[in-house]
């Protein structure tokens, strides 16, 4: 009976043990903050950690240099960093210039590309935690895209869009967003910016503080579209605010743009951030409040949730977020407002996993052996040779085996001008000189500068007489000339200063190719050898001249670390090029309206009622494809889908790519462009292969703008044409017509 009853109260004792263990875990799990809590929305667990803070401590973390509150175990973040075209520090994979990218024509390959840029840029995230900081260009949250539209050639940051097109940039910034984010339920690999939110095209000397006027019209069929859609079905986690105002409000306060289309219309959920400076020309550049702590509390207002105020070095005081102090205290602000766009922000870091067990975030495990990897460089590689546009050829290209060639020109044999602007620096870099003499042998190629334009050796103090008496000699001495001239990214780019004839600021004021280089040419010209010219730039050039006098034009835009193999394999006939132009090459500036003219009229393919130098769409090959068989429709209901599609073959001896491009013409109703790209696709074809390609156009592909600046499905006939180019410029395709039966209104 003893022993019994001792083993009744220890059994008793053990459980009361246990109980109370149980309860201290629970007690200490209770304890934890719910923002630290997994299992909880990353809405909910944001809205938590925010409403810990105290008024100073949400100021700080409303700018890009957001501060560390220890307290909360918050560490300090800079919301900047850059992937236009490869994440923006040493040691990355570099691609092309975007506007070489929107040349391939490719949404995969471009979706692909994405992905290892998201992956790069988490290696190098994670890299640089384990160093024990998070500085500018460090961070997850990505500001790429840039998906305005290259309305006008002048404007030097042309180069960073994908052209000219709506429908083409929004595909590509689809893609690109998609690629960055991955597909994750939980979390984002990084997170894609689409920019610059909106109507922003330059000048790059007024953009502090343009007021732009432009119609509904306009900014429903040309500036919105590819913002619309990357939000709509990309689901990009944040977008940036634009410097300029529009029609009369600046970007980064705009009712229009902010709430009535961005939250409103498009029901975006995620952050935005400005540009960086744009909030304080809010005040200082377009005088549209009296104080600064008025035109914070506008911009807040409005939708603007992270301000990008600094760069490069770490701030020390509190001169960035004051200004939200300062307009809470005046009543300019209320304190709520602030919570509204803290919510989103750290919404966005929950979903980036930084405040979760490494463990339980996929993108945490990615192998760093990715970084800059073999396999990495081959996808840049591909890229720069889909994005190859021969613009003309008379059967010089494909150069033969054996041939002797005269590679002029200062910019054969450099490597910046490859990676364009807002780049990293890759760990390898490939110039068109050294890409020639890999390709045709080192014996095979003499060099010479030819002028000292874009020389930036200069250590030898020729004068240009010389240069070309040399560039002369060694064109005599061989079978062909290949003349690499152009412009780089230290001519056109953002917000810069150049002191040369036909350039401002970082702008264009002429699109003639550059006096040095065109007498160059012309002198090359004069030797009676075949002349092929490789063109690098980031905007159309007016090329009249070679397009009447060189043998061949091969566009190479600027084409990443792998750009000078690019350039060599089409000219050998390795490559089969295929890349088309993703915007309209004209004759000179007389063709256009005045830059600061936002108007859409005259402007673009879908608009322009001249006569180009080579239109949007085009580009060679050197194989023959053809299109037969149009099937589609004789008529389709408003509201419904269209399908059509086509067989295409390669009638060619080569092997090669074809871009096959769906154009519609609309109803006579005012508003309408003279034609509108609707549908591409890149595919392979082998020498005599066919394939049937087909399209499924839904009720916005079919859709206009009209006048008043309403999107409409229009009841009437329209105009169908599927081939490898614009109809009416020679590349070949198939047309018919269709009619839509009513009408139908779309959602803005």
């Amino acid at each position: 009976m003893k022993r019994t009853g001792f083993n009744s109260v220890a059994r008793i004792i053990l459980c009361f043990a246990y109980v109370a263990g149980v309860l201290t875990v629970h007690a200490q799990q209770s304890q934890q903050p719910a923002y630290l809590d997994p299992g909880l929305s990353a809405e909910q667990r944001a809205a938590d950690l925010v409403s810990r803070m105290t008024l100073e401590e949400k100021a700080t973390q409303m700018v890009n240099q957001a501060r560390a509150i220890e307290r909360l175990k918050v560490p300090a973040y800079d919301w900047w960093s850059e992937s236009l075209h490869g994440v923006a520090v040493d040691g990355t994979t570099e691609f092309p210039e975007p506007i070489g990218l929107a040349a391939t024509f490719d949404v995969n390959a471009i979706h692909e590309m994405a992905v290892v840029i998201g992956t790069e840029g988490r290696i190098k995230h994670a890299q640089d935690m384990r160093a024990g900081h998070s500085r500018i260009f460090e961070g997850l949250d990505f500001w790429a895209p840039n998906i305005n539209i290259f309305r006008d050639p002048r404007w030097g940051r042309g180069q960073e869009t994908y052209g000219e097109d709506p429908y083409l940039t929004a595909k590509l910034g689809v893609a690109f967003v998609t690629g960055m984010q991955g597909d994750d339920p939980h979390y984002y690999r990084v997170i894609s910016t689409p920019k610059h939110f909106a109507v922003h095209s330059g000048p790059e000397t007024t953009r502090h503080k343009a007021d732009v006027e432009v119609s509904k019209h306009d900014e429903l069929d040309t500036y919105l579209p590819a913002f619309r859609a990357t939000v709509t079905e990309g689901k990009a986690g944040s977008v940036m605010c634009a410097y300029n105002s529009i029609n009369g409000q600046p970007a980064c306060a705009n009712e229009f743009l902010l709430v009535d289309q961005l939250r409103g219309k498009w029901k975006f959920n995620g952050y935005v951030v400005s540009d960086c400076g744009a909030v304080l020309n809010i005040y200082d550049g377009h005088k549209y409040k009296g104080t600064q702590a008025e035109a914070t509390a506008a911009s807040v207002k409005e939708g603007m949730d992270n301000e990008c105020v600094d760069y490069l070095d770490v701030v020390k005081d509190d001169h960035d977020y004051k200004p939200y102090l300062d307009a809470v205290k005046a009543g300019y602000l209320k304190e709520s407002d602030l919570d509204t766009a803290l919510v989103r922000q750290f919404t966005a870091r929950m979903k980036l996993g930084m405040f979760d067990p490494p463990e339980m975030v996929p993108y945490s495990k990615i192998d760093e052996n990715l970084l800059d990897s073999a396999q990495h460089r081959a996808m840049a590689r591909k890229i720069a040779n889909e994005s190859m546009v021969l613009l003309k050829n008379d059967g010089v290209l494909p150069l033969k085996k054996g041939v002797r060639i005269a590679v002029v020109g200062p910019l054969a044999e450099q490597t910046k001008v490859l990676l364009g602007n807002y780049n990293g620096e890759p760990s390898h870099t490939v110039s068109i000189l050294e890409g020639m003499r890999a390709e045709f042998g080192e014996g095979a190629i003499q060099f010479a500068e030819g002028t000292n334009f874009l020389n930036k050796q200069k250590t030898n103090l020729y004068t240009d007489d010389q240069l070309w008496r040399k560039a002369l000699a060694a064109a005599q001495s061989s079978d062909v000339v290949v003349a690499v001239v152009g412009i780089t990214s230290e001519l056109e780019g953002e917000e810069m200063k150049v002191d040369l004839e036909g350039f401002n600021g970082g702008d264009r004021t002429s699109i003639a190719l550059p006096k040095p280089e065109e007498e160059l040419l012309e002198k090359l010209k004069a030797t009676g050898k075949p002349l092929v010219v490789v063109l690098t730039n980031g905007s159309a050039l007016g090329l009249e001249w070679a397009r009447q006098n060189a043998n061949a034009l091969l566009e190479a835009w600027y084409p990443g670390e792998e750009g000078g193999a690019a350039v060599a394999e089409p000219l050998s006939g390795k490559n089969n090029p295929a890349g088309r132009l993703p915007v309209t090459f004209y004759k000179d500036v007389s063709q256009l309206p005045p830059f600061e003219d936002y108007s859409m009229k005259e402007r673009t393919y879908k608009y322009f009622t001249g006569e180009p130098v080579y239109p949007f769409g085009y580009g060679l090959s050197y194989s023959k494809f053809s299109f037969s068989g149009l099937n589609a429709p004789a008529s389709v209901s408003a509201g419904e889908d269209f399908s059509a599609s086509v067989t295409v073959k390669n009638d060619g001896a080569r092997d090669g790519d074809e871009v096959v491009e769906l154009y519609l013409s609309f109803p006579p109703v005012k508003g309408a462009p003279i034609r509108a790209l609707r549908g591409f696709q890149r595919v392979h074809l082998k020498a005599g292969e066919q394939k049937q390609v087909s399209f499924v156009l839904h009720p916005r592909d079919l859709s206009l703008v009209t006048e008043a600046g309403v999107p409409v499905v229009a009841e009437g006939r329209y105009g169908l044409a599927i081939g490898g180019g614009q109809p009416a410029t020679g590349a070949g395709d198939v047309s018919g017509n269709f009619n839509v039966q009513g009408s139908l209104t779309l959602p803005e």
